[in-house]
């Protein structure tokens, strides 16, 4: 199957609220998993791991992919287990594409491929998530239990992701505010993953917008949805930020929601994710989504939501 038709396989299963996950095993033994629409590749370890000097001590050093040198992450050692051992046992990494970046996650063992529907994916508790860099938790056929892992979490305290403004957009920010007072705008921000809203929060801190922000998707439509008539969400919010992969309803669920509904579908809406291919653009539009904005680009980001106000200031 070619990337191009593996991409609408995939994009036919995430329009239908399910996603396709990849289960394996770490060094602990338990099950765990990651959004098969971030992989690219499942392969055995090479022999040869080129070490990485002042790196993070998860981060194994580097391997050849496809011609590019790519950095493998033992997902183990960042949930603080221990770690995998690729120089004397069989092992394998899981090559993945986020923040338009390839990485790769060692692991013991793959394990199989399941679908679930968003519905199914529970949130764990604030602890576990906290600790153990958890989005969800679902089952297994036998009932064992899936800890699906919250990779953009791992990655921000492994490697680290930009989330800073360049100059150009610090200057942008203040010839826009110009006549313009920014505070008297606000934002919600939807994302399941406690580092991705803390990041995103910090760039719209950064241009002076208020926020409210969220970490439920069933949550954010329940607020919206009883928002009282003289105070309507649509005078509230200029702008929506939803994440997409999200337990209990996932942003293009949402997004369709928001804009079948009379009382809220003038609500603008910008998906953002990692998933940041052709195919997650496409599908924002089709469910509604007003704009898409890729994980995490924050001059784009800044960009985007400068150019809503001005409009919404422009209209008034």
């Amino acid at each position: 199957m070619s990337m191009n038709e593996l991409e609408l396989k995939r994009s036919s299963l995430a329009m239908s609220g399910q996603m396709e996950m990849l289960t394996f095993y770490l060094s602990d033994g338990e099950l765990y998993a990651i959004n098969v629409f971030k992989i690219i590749e499942v392969m055995e370890c090479p022999s040869k791991v080129i070490k990485m000097p002042h790196s993070h001590p998860a981060v194994k050093g580097t391997i050849s992919f496809r011609d590019k040198s790519v950095a493998v992450i033992d997902l183990s050692e960042s949930l603080q287990l221990a770690p995998v051992d690729y120089k004397n046992t069989i092992s394998y990494i899981i090559v993945c594409e986020y923040y338009n970046m390839i990485h790769g996650f060692l692991i013991n063992s793959p394990n199989v491929l399941i679908n679930r529907g968003w519905d199914e994916l529970h949130k764990p508790s604030a602890a576990m998530a906290s600790t153990a860099c958890l989005v969800a938790l679902a089952y297994a056929d036998d009932g064992k239990t899936i800890q699906l892992l919250d990779v953009e979490k791992i990655i921000a305290e492994v490697i680290g992701v930009d989330s800073e403004l360049s100059d150009e957009s610090a200057d942008n920010i203040k010839k826009e505010a110009a006549g313009v007072n920014l505070k008297d705008y606000t934002l919600l921000l939807v994302d399941d993953s406690k580092s991705a809203l803390i990041m995103l929060k910090s760039i719209v801190d950064k241009i002076g917008v208020s926020t409210v922000t969220m970490d439920s998707a069933v949550d954010a439509l329940k607020f919206l949805e009883e928002m009282p008539d003289d105070a309507p969400a649509t005078d509230k919010f200029a702008m929506i930020i939803s994440d997409v992969e999200m337990p209990g309803m996932d942003g293009f669920t949402f997004t369709r929601k928001i804009k079948s509904n009379p009382k809220l579908s003038g609500l603008y809406i910008a998906l953002h994710s990692s998933m940041s291919n052709e195919s997650n653009t496409l599908k924002a539009k089709q469910v509604g989504a007003d704009d898409f904005v890729p994980k995490f680009r924050p001059d784009e980001l800044t960009t985007k939501i400068l150019a809503r106000i001005h409009s919404i200031a422009k209209s008034n």
